[in-house]
């Protein structure tokens, strides 16, 4: 059963408790371009206190640079080290596990984030953002010519998926021997500053059931999201809290890691998701409405 936290007490016991605090940032840190009221002071509170804070993204439409652009916009201090988007998590999953030859390319059906966090890593890939398979002309086979050097597929969300990404994205699955599927997440909805749109798991979804085989995910709820922090922040999983406001991906990628959990309710999830008569199976550590709550701490 979750603990629901509503005094200055509960919020300064867990403050004392956790020394690496990871946030979800779309409905916990903002809404679209809105930042949520109290954000900005409960992070610089955090970081008074000498926490580690570090930023968990399943947006993979922006890579590390320019989603710290987002931060300085909205006025949120953040750095490119504390960030972890799924984009940059499905490059190193690719450059140190699959270890691609310099010869060889993936398939990508996503935006301009993702292909920068490729490129850093340098791994070379086609699709994407080209032009080319943006073209309204219906796809033909005819017209096709096969990469025999693409040797995995990547997909995130992609605002003008069509046919013929799809097409390519398939022909290369089932004609290049031991090409990979990669998904760089699994998220059914995108928050959006105006309502929910399909994410990235809607865009993958075609692909999915015209192979009739599952993806390998990177992003939150994956392990492998976690990994890849891990290997580049070092965390103690003890000491380490995920604070999230999607209970399929956020909370569940805190349990997979074996890390405490705190939900908000300023985003996908509401009070009847955890506490109706269909409430879900995936229970957080934490409950709070806000993460702006925190600063009753300070007073």
């Amino acid at each position: 059963m979750s603990s629901r936290l509503s005094t200055p007490s509960d919020y300064a016991q867990l403050l004392d408790k956790y020394d690496t605090w990871m946030f979800d940032c779309d409905g916990v840190l903002w809404q679209g371009d809105k930042l949520i009221d109290g954000a900005v002071e409960v992070l610089q509170l955090l970081r008074e206190r000498n926490k580690k804070i570090l930023f968990v993204t399943n947006n993979a439409t922006k890579s590390r640079k320019s989603y710290k652009t987002k931060f300085d916009h909205l006025g949120v201090e953040a750095h490119v080290d504390e960030i972890f988007g799924s984009a940059y998590a499905t490059a190193v999953y690719i450059s140190s596990v699959l270890k691609l030859p310099k010869e060889k390319k993936v398939y990508v059906i996503g935006m301009a984030g993702l292909e920068e966090e490729l490129s850093d890593e340098g791994i070379a890939y086609v699709g994407g953002t080209d032009p080319i398979d943006k073209t309204l002309e219906p796809f033909s086979l005819e017209n096709f010519e096969l990469d025999t050097n693409v040797v995995a597929v990547v997909c995130g969300l992609d605002t003008t998926i069509n046919y013929t990404k799809l097409s390519k994205a398939f022909q290369y699955l089932t004609r290049n021997p031991g090409c990979q599927f990669i998904v760089t997440n699994e998220d059914s909805t995108y928050p959006s500053a105006h309502g929910l749109l399909p994410g990235a798991g809607a865009i993958s979804a075609p692909l999915r059931y015209a192979l009739g085989k599952d993806p390998v995910s990177i992003g939150k709820p994956a392990k492998t999201m976690l990994d890849c922090i891990q290997a580049k922040a070092h965390y103690d999983p003890s000491r380490t809290i995920m604070v999230g406001d999607r209970l399929n991906t956020d909370i569940l990628f805190g349990q997979a890691g074996g890390i405490s959990t705190l939900l908000v309710l300023t985003g996908i999830t509401s009070e009847e998701d955890i506490t109706g008569p269909n409430a879900s199976a995936i229970v957080p550590d934490f409950v709070i409405s806000s993460i702006g709550d925190f600063r009753s701490t300070e007073k």
